[in-house]
């Protein structure tokens, strides 16, 4: 019979041969991730001789030889060759907090650990519940009554603060928090707006995405602070945080719409038929069954956005509002310690790398959380 054919059988025997050795050890990933050839390795000795080098100088800057106190005649007598964290234990308060009076900053302080505690509790699964929406109300609530005071609130100990006095990290807070969460609501309307078969709706929600897409966020920021007090009857008036609060949202809700729209292309046909057959309407099919999905979809894109809401806050400055960015540009106002900027710079620096590394890994963690779900 032919070997060939499929019914041959070999009378030949084979000598039973040893397991294969294992080949996903550390120094096997090691040497796949960094020198899988000999240009990559190449690369890494001399990319790693090279931050060694630099470490060492940062470190020898830094640390050794450095001022830790705030006093000033120390620190110039460094003549720069090390670092005057002494500036830092000056002004810090004036960093966190900005104008906020200095006898009240206690008041900031409990309010951003009122929300910073309510960001924990969002993040963990076993709190995912519809009683969230009333923890965050009553943290937001609790974040005005603080940062504000006044009236009733008087009486126990809580003075008027104006919001123009406001500044360092709670209102960055405020402003990327609060932004991106009115945005969401706007974002999903336009994203379906964008997509629905009235041609009206749709052109009218394509236009405003395109046109504020379009825009610096500089802009949006100066005629939310100039421009739209215009627009309002007349009598009525508004604070220049409630006016930046709206600019950042609008400016956020169309990069929001966009992100959505991607996620919602790929939901499969088969689950619009599916909701169908069930006898759901449109808005319970984009409640119960497509936004959903969408969202997991496009959970690196979100937080991709609240990262750049994040950073972004910094250009209120140019309308006079002293986020952290600005707030350290009133601590460098000082005559004694403007000279010592590097080291403000990389202290607010560390604060925007601890916030978007947490959030980044969080992500990360959550986007293989929800796949595990859906699988």
């Amino acid at each position: 019979m032919r070997p060939s054919s499929p019914h041959f059988v070999s009378s030949l025997t084979i000598a039973a041969r040893p397991a294969p050795s294992a080949q996903a050890g550390f120094g096997k990933r090691l040497q796949e991730a960094f020198f899988p050839t000999f240009w990559s390795g190449l690369a890494t000795i001399a990319l790693s001789a090279m931050l060694l080098w630099l470490g060492f100088r940062f470190f020898g800057w830094a640390l050794p030889g450095a001022v830790f106190i705030p006093d000033a005649a120390a620190c110039r007598a460094l003549d720069f060759q090390h670092a005057c964290w002494g500036f830092i234990a000056e002004k810090y308060r004036l960093i966190l907090f900005g104008r906020y009076p200095y006898d009240e900053q206690w008041r900031p302080l409990i309010a951003l650990l009122v929300v910073g505690g309510t960001l924990v509790v969002t993040a963990l699964p076993r709190f995912w519940s519809r009683y969230l929406l009333w923890l965050w109300f009553v943290a937001l609530a609790i974040f005005f009554v603080l940062m504000t005071g006044g009236g009733p609130f008087a009486t126990i100990g809580l003075s008027r603060v104006d919001t123009v006095q406001w500044g360092g990290l709670p209102l960055t807070v405020l402003l990327t928090l609060v932004s991106m969460v009115a945005s969401i609501p706007i974002g999903v309307l336009l994203a379906l707006g964008r997509r629905s078969t009235l041609p009206v709706v749709r052109t009218v929600c394509t236009s405003y995405i395109e046109l504020v897409r379009g825009v610096p966020l500089i802009t949006v920021l100066f005629m939310a602070s100039f421009v739209l007090p215009l627009f309002f009857p007349q009598g009525v008036r508004s604070d220049a945080l409630t006016r930046i609060l709206i600019g950042l949202t609008l400016f956020q809700a169309a990069y929001l719409a966009e992100t959505l729209r991607g996620g919602l292309q790929a939901i499969p046909r088969g689950q619009y038929e599916a909701a169908q057959s069930l006898g759901l309407g449109y808005w319970r099919t984009q409640a119960l069954v497509i936004l959903p999905q969408a969202f997991v979809h496009v959970i690196p894109a979100l937080v991709n956005n609240l990262l750049s809401m994040l950073m972004d806050t910094s250009l209120v400055t140019v309308v006079s509002m002293y986020d952290l960015t600005g707030a350290l540009r009133l601590a460098l106002g000082d005559a004694l310690w403007r000279n010592f900027f590097i080291e403000g710079y990389l202290f607010i620096a560390l604060i925007y790398f601890a916030a978007c590394f947490t959030l980044s890994r969080y992500s990360r963690w959550l986007e293989r959380r929800m796949q595990q779900t859906s699988d």
